[in-house]
């Protein structure tokens, strides 16, 4: 009969960060009921009840679909490759859980007399400036305004966050007053100003 050292355990080793990100780039994505997904050589289709995606991936890679489920190999092994791999398995997990639930970015607008108004694809920011200054809706996008606050609704994520940060830096945040065009959440670290240090020195 044998029997084990002491101070030995059969404790697996832990898993680091590269090892769990490889496991996630070689996970098949499961395409849930209601949604196509279609695969021409490098061409990514995605449609659901929410509308439809598509998008090319590189010809490193090579997409499958098999029981449900794509499957997103590599034709080389280089580091770049196996890079771009992780990034077009989010990147289509992404795409499939749009087509099915609208991505949302919520802007709040901070200051006196700061608001914004929707007319039909055009956004008018009143930010305290002589004149509104006025963005074009990009055509997949949904924006909604509540006096103070900016709903973005898209099934492109990416769209989503580039069209609400492009809107975030028209007026970020003041670090000294916080006024401006914030995430909802977000917090906006303050500053002591010039003047408020002088009186308590």
């Amino acid at each position: 009969m044998q029997f084990a050292s002491l101070g030995q355990t059969n404790v697996p080793p832990k898993e680091t960060t590269e090892t769990i990100m490889a496991k996630k780039r070689e996970r098949p994505i499961n395409i849930p009921e209601g949604v196509k997904v279609k695969v021409e050589n490098t061409l990514i289709s995605v449609e659901g009840p929410k509308g439809k995606l598509e998008r090319d991936i590189p010809p490193s890679l090579k997409a499958e679909i098999t029981d449900g489920q794509l499957l997103l190999k590599r034709q080389e092994k280089e580091a770049k490759v196996i890079a771009l791999q992780g990034l077009f398995h989010t990147l289509i997990t992404n795409m499939i859980e749009g087509v099915v639930k609208d991505y949302e970015k919520i802007l709040e607008i901070v200051g006196v007399g700061y608001r914004a108004k929707m007319e039909e694809k055009k956004l008018s920011l009143f930010l305290g400036f002589s004149h509104p200054i006025e963005v074009e809706v990009p055509e997949n996008l949904e924006v909604k305004v509540a006096k103070t606050t900016i709903l973005i609704k898209g099934i492109d994520k990416e769209l989503v966050g580039n069209f609400a940060a492009s809107i975030r830096k028209i007026q970020p945040p003041d670090v000294y007053k916080g006024k401006g065009i914030r995430y909802q959440g977000e917090y906006v670290r303050h500053k002591v100003g010039k003047t408020a240090v002088a009186t308590t020195v």
